[in-house]
């Protein structure tokens, strides 16, 4: 078997780390990329995966990513689960820094590294039969809510871009996927959203039962990945059955109405 090497953003906390360990697992080469150098050398202590530290929103960084990625062997699969969320402002409130920064974390990162990566993601699909790239959005990016404009601008701007990859790559060998998690319990995700307030943050997940954990998103990504060369998971929705919706989440414990 060819030993298929995966490069996965965001590896120093959350689903990224998650999706180093589950593709590690699965005998894959993992490249874990992330701006914390130190949490990154923890984790290849751990998983035996290589790691790279890089802030994806720095072009200068990115091209020297590129560059040591590309002399380092082949690139199979590229993960993009580096992004995220600040603030829950309204618009006429929002910070304008943020939503640069949200734009430049979710969507300019993930289009550098796709303009950089798909000469390597062709050559090992010319080789090996195929290559993949895999994006985590959320689902915010289909449904708007109050609050999250920002958010919500960023991740649709995400997920337009891997619709139209997928379109652009039409006859190649080379799969497209995306992953649109719900409430996902992390242990940075909302604190940086929220401004580093813990009370808050842990607030947003208080009563709900089982809201969906790293590994359930790193477990999809890595089934994304190992399947079927010519199956392709365009887009997988997932969340806690406790949240039928975005705007529709059950406090308390699950329960089975009364029968009659």
């Amino acid at each position: 078997m060819v030993n298929r090497r995966a490069v996965v953003t965001g590896a120093s906390s959350g689903i990224g780390e998650a999706t180093v360990r589950a593709l590690r697992a699965r005998g894959w080469g993992v490249v874990g990329v992330a701006r914390r150098a130190s949490r990154l050398a923890a984790l290849s202590e751990e998983t035996g995966a290589s790691t790279i530290a890089c802030d994806l929103t720095d072009p200068d960084a990115v091209a020297a990513l590129i560059g040591e990625l590309e002399a380092s062997g082949p690139v199979h699969a590229l993960v993009q689960v580096a992004g995220g969320a600040r603030g829950t402002d309204r618009v006429e409130n929002a910070s304008t820094d943020d939503w640069q920064w949200m734009y430049d974390a979710n969507v300019l990162a993930s289009q550098r590294l796709v303009a950089g990566l798909l000469p390597s993601l062709r050559r090992a699909a010319a080789a090996d039969g195929h290559a993949d790239t895999v994006f985590v959005t959320s689902t915010a990016a289909q449904v708007a809510y109050a609050g999250g404009g920002g958010y919500n601008a960023a991740k649709a701007a995400q997920s337009m871009l891997v619709h139209a990859l997928r379109l652009e790559l039409n006859g190649e060998p080379i799969r497209v996927a995306e992953i649109a998690p719900g409430m996902v319990h992390t242990e940075e995700f909302t604190l940086n959203r929220l401004g580093g307030d813990a009370v808050a943050a842990e607030a947003v997940y208080s009563g709900v039962e089982a809201p969906l954990r790293a590994e359930d998103v790193a477990d999809v990504i890595a089934y994304a990945l190992d399947a079927p060369g010519h199956v392709n998971l365009d887009l997988i929705t997932m969340r806690p059955v406790a949240q039928s919706a975005n705007h529709l989440l059950a406090r308390g414990p699950l329960r089975v109405r009364p029968i009659n």
